[in-house]
């Protein structure tokens, strides 16, 4: 029997599964391989391959393919794969799912979602730092514009004496006389409470005369 029969041969005893596993294992690598090059839409195709031809499911995947929808900014697809992957029962990799999904619930402006998301990934991985931070700043930043609110609802309606005020240092603030629009509004809001209205623009003029003295 010549070698190339003996070859041909051997190779012929090896079972299906076995050349299947290399396949898949090499698909796995080309489908890192295109998201770690930033190729996202074929980074897509080619997970989407792992379940298509070779019926391969894991939590791992569906991130995968959530952070590949996400950064192809197929916003809708990736929230589906973000979602899957949270329910892994490796803690970690829940709690990244639970992060990322957080963050394109904040992209979205639905603020108190997203809040609940980071607090998830929190509960399930407390050393998740990424999603401590997200959720950190999204409470504090939640907090402050329900402040704001309340302050907008008790700020009191300008009297007209307010009005002309306001413009006055307006016109000041456009010759860059900081300063003296700060010490007007001061004097005018002694004189009329409803000046009061303008607090944020007062605000800022002091920020700003602050800066300029040092």
């Amino acid at each position: 029997m010549s070698w190339t029969k003996l070859t041909l041969a051997v190779f012929l005893l090896i079972p299906a599964s076995w050349t299947r596993v290399s396949r898949l294992n090499s698909a796995i690598d080309v489908a890192a391989e295109s998201f770690a090059k930033a190729e996202y839409e074929q980074s897509i195709t080619n997970h989407q391959l792992l379940v298509e031809e070779f019926g391969y499911a894991s939590a791992e995947l569906d991130y995968n393919l959530g952070l590949s929808n996400h950064y192809a900014e197929k916003v809708d697809e990736a929230t589906g794969y973000y979602d899957k992957a949270s329910t892994a029962t490796d803690k970690t990799l829940a709690s990244f799912a639970f992060n990322q999904g957080g963050v394109l619930l904040g992209k979205k402006k639905e603020y108190e979602p997203a809040l609940s998301k980071f607090k998830s990934a929190l509960i399930q991985d407390p050393n998740n730092e990424v999603a401590r931070h997200n959720y950190e700043l999204l409470a504090r930043w939640l907090q402050r514009d329900e402040e704001r609110k309340n302050e907008d609802q008790n700020k009191p309606e300008p009297s007209e004496f307010a009005k002309r005020k306001k413009a006055e240092a307006d016109r000041m603030v456009e010759q860059f006389r900081f300063k003296d629009a700060l010490n007007l509004m001061n004097g005018a809001l002694q004189q009329d409470e409803t000046v009061a209205a303008y607090q944020d623009f007062i605000t800022s003029l002091q920020e700003i005369t602050e800066i300029d003295e040092k």
